[in-house]
C-alpha cells in the first residue's frame, strides 16, 4: 500500500521560510503527477503546487513566485520550498497524486500532513 509521510512544518514569522518534505513508499512517484495540498483552518483542502514526471510545474496564483515544488526520484520524495510566508499560508500541508489521489482499500488515502503556522 502507498504510504506518504510529510514533515518540515513549524511555527514561523511572516516573511520567513520553510522547506516541507514528503517521503513516499509503496509506489514510484515518477509514474504520477504529484502535488502539495493546503488545508487552511475551517477550509476545504486544495492543491497549491504540482509537478509531473517530466518536471513541469504549476502553482496557484496565491503562491506563485513564493513556493517552489521539486522532486527527488532517487529518494522517492517531493519537496516544497516556501518563502515570504504569509498568515494565509497557515494550515496543514499534504502531498498526494493529482488529479486523482492515491487509494487505499477503495478509499482516498491521505497522510497525516504537516502543520505550518505563520504568526508573529
Amino acid at each position: 500500500q502507498v504510504q506518504l509521510v510529510e514533515s518540515g512544518g513549524a511555527l514561523v514569522q511572516p516573511g520567513g521560510s520553510l522547506r516541507l518534505s514528503c517521503a513516499a513508499s509503496g509506489t514510484r512517484i515518477s509514474l504520477y503527477y504529484m502535488g502539495w495540498y493546503h488545508q487552511a483552518p475551517g477550509k476545504q483542502r486544495e492543491w497549491v503546487a504540482l509537478i509531473n514526471s517530466a518536471g513541469k510545474t504549476n502553482y496557484t496564483d496565491s503562491v506563485k513566485g513564493r513556493f517552489t515544488i521539486s522532486r527527488d526520484f532517487s529518494r522517492n520524495s517531493i519537496h516544497l520550498q516556501m518563502s515570504n510566508l504569509k498568515p494565509e499560508d497557515t494550515g496543514a500541508y499534504y502531498c498526494n497524486s493529482y488529479p486523482a489521489v492515491f487509494k487505499y482499500r477503495g478509499s482516498d488515502y491521505w497522510g497525516q500532513g504537516t502543520q505550518v503556522t505563520v504568526s508573529s
